[in-house]
């Protein structure tokens, strides 16, 4: 099946917000316990869940045309929010929205990207060449959540340069 993405549009924030509590309630049990992911999902229902996904570059993921993930980069160089449908997990979701962007996070100038990755999307962003710099924790209503802050060095094909060959002569 083909993933297209398009940019994040007011309307979909009801569904968005479903999406991040049904990846927190479903993916992380392994990493987190109840009280932590009840925290966590909470999030969605701030008014600055709106306010954070209006304020970011936010792009949706749509699979047979139904939103099937998000993903957000704050600034040039940071992807604040990568989340999946449970339901569409393994069908290239996190996968299509990352590679989008790392390389709309090149596009911007930007020579690296980092996350703080969740413990459990931090095997995501190993396989994709992020590098852990170190672990943190973040106070959310009170429970506290690791996370590892992590960094991948944007190749200079991601920039939209042209790799440069040395001639022997």
């Amino acid at each position: 099946m083909t993933v297209s993405l398009r940019p994040f549009l007011p309307a979909d924030l009801p569904r968005l917000a479903a999406v991040f509590r049904a990846s927190i309630e479903e993916l992380t049990s392994e990493d987190y316990n109840e009280s932590q992911q009840g925290a966590w999902a909470a999030l969605a229902d701030e008014d600055e869940f709106a306010t954070r996904l209006a304020s970011d570059l936010t792009l949706v993921a749509l699979l047979q045309g139904d939103i099937a993930g998000f993903a957000s980069l704050r600034g040039q160089d940071h992807i604040r929010m990568l989340y999946v449908d449970p339901q569409a997990v393994g069908q290239g979701i996190a996968t299509t929205l990352c590679d989008a962007l790392e390389k709309l996070a090149a596009a911007r100038g930007a020579t690296k990207l980092s996350v703080d990755a969740s413990d459990t999307a931090r095997n995501f962003f190993e396989k994709r060449g992020y590098q852990s710099l170190h672990r943190q924790t973040v106070d959310c209503f009170g429970e506290w959540l690791g996370n590892t802050a992590m960094e991948k060095r944007l190749a200079a094909n991601d920039l939209g340069q042209t790799p440069q060959t040395s001639a022997v002569h």
